[in-house]
C-alpha cells in the first residue's frame, strides 16, 4: 500500500480534498487499498477550514513515514510554524514524494526545500513567491512542476491534475485516464500547460459575439477574416468589430491569435508534430509568425514551451 499523507492547518482550503478524492477513485477502479490516506495536523483534532467548519486530523509525528506528503492550501499566505517547517524537512528526507499544491509551495519555501529548484504555485501568489524566496525558480504560468521528488502545482483544481500525474507514474496511464473519468474531469493536464485559458479571457456577453468565437476556435485554419467573423456572428463586419472589441477588451485579430497560440501550445504539449506542421494546422501559415506570436502572447518562443514540456513528462 502507497501511504499518502495530507496535511491541514487552521484556515486550510477545501478544494484541496479533490486531489485526495483522486486517490480514492484509484483505489475503486483498482479494486484494493493501493492507497492509503492519513488527515494530518500540528495537533490533531478539529481543524477549521476557510469555509468555516471543522474536519478531524490525526497529529503528525516527526518520525512518522509516509510514501507521499501532499501539504493543503489555503486562500492566503498563513504563517508557518516550526513544527510544519520541521514535519516538511522530515517528509522531505523519508518520503518517495513530497507535494505541495497552490499556497503550500509557501511551506516548502519556508522549509528551503524549494532553493534552487524549479517550482509553481497559483498565478494570483506567484509573484510574491517569487520576491519572498528569490532562490525558488519559480514559472507562474505552470499547471504542476516535478523537480527531482519535489512536486508543485497551481491552485485549485490543479490539485487534481498533480494527484492523476502521480496515478499514472504509479499505475500507469490507463488507469490516470480511468480515475479521470470517474471524476468527470479531463485527463491530466500536461504539467507544462498555461494556467490561463484563451477562451476564459475571451469572455463575451452576447450570444453573437460567444458564436464568433466558437466559430474561430473551430476553424483556425481559415484566413478567419473580419468579414469572415461577422458573417458567422449574423452582424455587420462594422457592428461586428465595435461589439467584440467592446465586450471582450480586444480586437477581433489580437483574439484569434490568442486563440490560435494556445492550439499551437497545447499541440506542442501533447503531440510530436513538426512546428511546420503545427503552424499550418493552427493557421499561422508558417513557423516564423507562430515564433512572432508566440513571443508578443507569451513572451517565449514555441522551442521553450515544447522544452518545457518535455522536460515534464520526462520528469515523470
Amino acid at each position: 500500500m502507497h501511504t499518502v499523507g495530507y496535511v491541514i492547518f487552521p484556515g486550510f482550503q477545501l478544494m484541496g480534498f479533490a486531489a485526495v478524492t483522486a486517490f480514492e477513485m484509484a483505489n475503486l477502479h483498482l479494486g484494493e487499498a493501493a492507497y492509503g490516506i492519513e488527515l494530518l495536523s500540528e495537533a490533531g483534532g478539529e481543524v477549521r477550514s476557510s469555509a468555516g467548519f471543522g474536519v478531524n486530523s490525526k497529529a503528525f509525528a516527526p518520525q512518522a513515514s509516509y510514501d507521499t506528503i501532499m501539504l493543503g492550501a489555503g486562500t492566503a499566505i498563513e504563517p508557518v510554524t516550526p513544527a510544519l517547517i520541521n514535519f516538511a524537512q522530515h517528509a522531505h528526507q523519508t518520503a518517495r514524494r513530497l507535494a505541495a499544491p497552490c499556497t503550500g509551495a509557501f511551506i516548502l519555501a519556508e522549509a528551503g526545500l524549494l532553493d534552487g529548484r524549479r517550482a509553481t504555485t497559483h498565478w494570483a501568489f506567484a509573484r510574491q513567491l517569487r520576491e519572498r524566496f528569490p532562490a525558488v525558480r519559480v514559472e507562474e504560468d505552470r499547471i504542476f512542476i516535478v523537480d527531482g521528488t519535489v512536486w508543485t502545482s497551481a491552485g485549485m483544481t490543479a490539485g487534481i491534475d498533480l494527484a492523476l500525474a502521480m496515478i499514472e507514474k504509479d499505475h500507469g496511464q490507463a488507469v490516470a485516464r480511468a480515475v479521470a473519468r470517474k471524476l468527470v474531469v479531463y485527463h491530466r493536464r500536461a504539467g507544462g500547460q498555461s494556467q490561463f485559458s484563451a477562451l476564459l479571457e475571451l469572455d463575451a456577453k452576447s450570444d453573437r459575439i460567444q458564436k464568433s468565437i466558437g466559430y474561430a476556435k473551430a476553424n483556425l485554419r481559415s484566413l478567419l477574416s473580419v468579414d469572415e467573423l461577422a458573417d458567422a456572428a449574423g452582424l455587420s463586419p462594422r457592428q461586428f468589430s465595435r461589439a467584440f472589441r467592446s465586450e471582450t477588451g480586444q480586437s477581433p485579430a489580437k483574439a484569434v491569435e490568442t486563440l490560435r497560440v494556445e492550439a499551437a501550445r497545447l499541440m506542442m504539449e501533447q503531440g510530436r508534430h513538426s512546428m511546420d506542421v503545427i503552424a499550418t494546422e493552427t493557421g499561422f501559415a508558417d513557423s516564423d509568425r507562430m515564433r512572432r506570436a508566440f513571443l508578443r502572447t507569451l513572451g517565449q518562443p514555441p522551442q521553450t514551451i515544447r522544452r518545457n514540456a518535455r522536460e515534464s513528462a520526462l520528469s515523470l
